[in-house]
């Protein structure tokens, strides 16, 4: 192991962590009406209704395939009976086609944001930054996931070294050495990875901690039309009545002027 190794597996992990959580409280104190996503939906409509999803719901699927790979242990998964082999083929199964999902909505955006030039007028260098990173990040992992598939039963076990370190982080005791037989894709994928969650807090990508999950449990909302009658025991307000019944009163209203006047002219 030289300096690299212990800048890379030991010490960039922590800055990346540090700059992630330091700099979304930082955002969030000193830059909410910045916390948006700036949404380009108002210029076009149609492309994004179609990659928005793709990515959106693919990344749900990659995040989880990460969390289960690196956070649950390999001798956890072999007590409930599930072999290596099972365990590598369900993540190719299942894994592959979120992978495939999220690069091809995040390139349809792409190509979106840069051939219409109202959204490309809206794009912030800022923006052109995190899209490459995250396109990289995303790539990087498939290309990882793919070179393993197709090396079979002399593919790279990542659960073996990169999951024992990735846990290791969290006991503030890195072990390093566990890098050192990875192969070069997955070392790619990960340091991309870090680098993207320290541009995260200073990016449009800060709406993923603010995101609206309670609209899928919130009750509907019901909107009612209202009828040209009145319904219920009591009249209907004149804010509510509908416009040719609120101009009808309004001439019934002159008129009315109009009489009185017309008899206090006589009086007189």
């Amino acid at each position: 192991m030289n300096f690299l190794d212990h800048l890379l597996w030991g010490i960039l992990p922590y800055i990346s962590i540090v700059l992630l959580i330091g700099g979304t409280i930082w955002r969030y104190k000193y830059d909410q009406f910045g916390w948006t996503t700036r949404s380009s939906q108002v210029y076009e409509s149609k492309i994004l209704r179609i990659a928005s999803p793709l990515f959106h719901y693919g990344l749900v699927g990659v995040l989880g395939g990460h969390i289960i790979g690196l956070v649950i242990p390999w001798s956890w998964t072999d007590a409930v009976g599930i072999s290596n082999e099972m365990y590598h083929l369900f993540a190719i199964i299942a894994g592959l086609p979120f992978g495939i999902a999220v690069i091809v909505g995040l390139a349809v955006m792409i190509f979106r944001r840069r051939t219409n030039a109202t959204v490309f007028r809206a794009t912030t260098t800022n923006d052109k930054i995190m899209y490459i990173f995250l396109m990289g990040a995303i790539v990087l992992g498939v290309a990882s996931t793919v070179i393993s598939a197709f090396q079979g039963h002399h593919g790279h076990n990542y659960r073996g070294d990169i999951s024992p370190w990735f846990r290791s982080l969290f006991t503030f005791q890195p072990d390093v050495g566990l890098m050192s037989n990875v192969p070069m894709e997955f070392k790619a994928h990960i340091v991309v990875a870090f680098l993207l969650f320290a541009l995260w807090p200073f990016t449009r990508l800060v709406h993923a901690f603010t995101a609206p999950f309670h609209y899928l449990f919130r009750p509907y909302i019901v909107y009612r039309s209202r009828g040209n009658e009145g319904r219920g025991a009591r009249a209907p307000r004149r804010g509510w009545e509908p416009m040719a019944t609120a101009a009808k009163l309004s001439d019934k209203s002159a008129e009315e002027q109009r009489r009185g006047l017309h008899l206090h002219r006589m009086k007189k």
